[in-house]
């Protein structure tokens, strides 16, 4: 690691009971294949959805169910956590393989160590402390006019049942590449329509892609 915990503790204002817990929420699975951020990704997921829908409710009291879930997904994507990544310098913590270059660290590593840090502050530090990490650092777009966000599938998803009654069929057509990296080839179609492919890193990316280049065939 280039700098200590200590240093990192520092910028996001917390200081750690437990600073184990904090070191494996900065581990991905490339540098310890059993011990690392995974399952504090999985619960820092949730718990920032949680903080998050929590200050919606409150600051849009009027608008629908449908579209405070459109601006939740706006705050809480991959784009939005790789932003505050670069707020908390993870590139200069973050643990990685050896093979890896900190510097080139993609960015769905450090969205989902951001999900794994909350996940961190959310078992050593309680609801409290994590709430005030988040809105610190999540307040500047909660200030903003919030755009409605809506995703490539979800987009695909009301074309197809508008038009057709029917939803768009996924299909992983190729999976391949080291666990900790793979590489997912997915294929989509609607109703009249090409299979179009798209790859990613996660079969959720890749099913983005291919819906966002069918997407694309009705602007032409």
């Amino acid at each position: 690691m280039k700098k200590n915990i200590g240093s990192f503790e520092k910028i996001i204002g917390v200081k750690f009971k437990n600073q184990n817990l904090l070191l494996k929420s900065l581990t991905h699975k490339s540098n310890n294949p059993l011990n690392n951020n995974e399952k504090l990704e999985f619960l820092g997921d949730r718990v920032l959805g949680l903080i998050i829908s929590k200050n919606l409710y409150k600051l849009f009291p009027n608008d629908k169910e449908g579209d405070l879930d459109k601006k939740l997904a706006s705050l809480v994507n991959r784009k939005r956590c790789v932003e505050i990544s670069n707020y908390l310098s993870l590139k200069d913590y973050v643990l990685v393989g050896e093979n890896m270059d900190n510097s080139k660290i993609e960015n769905k590593i450090l969205a989902d160590t951001v999900e794994s840090i909350v996940g961190a502050l959310y078992l050593d530090q309680g609801l409290e402390v994590t709430e005030k990490f988040i809105l610190n650092y999540w307040k500047r777009f909660l200030n903003e006019k919030l755009t409605i966000y809506r995703d490539p599938k979800t987009m695909l998803q009301e074309y197809s049942l508008k038009l057709y009654k029917t939803l768009p069929i996924y299909n992983v057509v190729e999976n391949k590449g080291p666990r900790h990296k793979p590489v997912i080839k997915v294929s989509v179609k609607i109703k009249n329509s090409k299979k179009y492919l798209g790859i990613g890193n996660s079969k959720k990316e890749a099913e983005q892609k291919a819906a966002l280049k069918l997407l694309d065939t009705f602007k032409k």
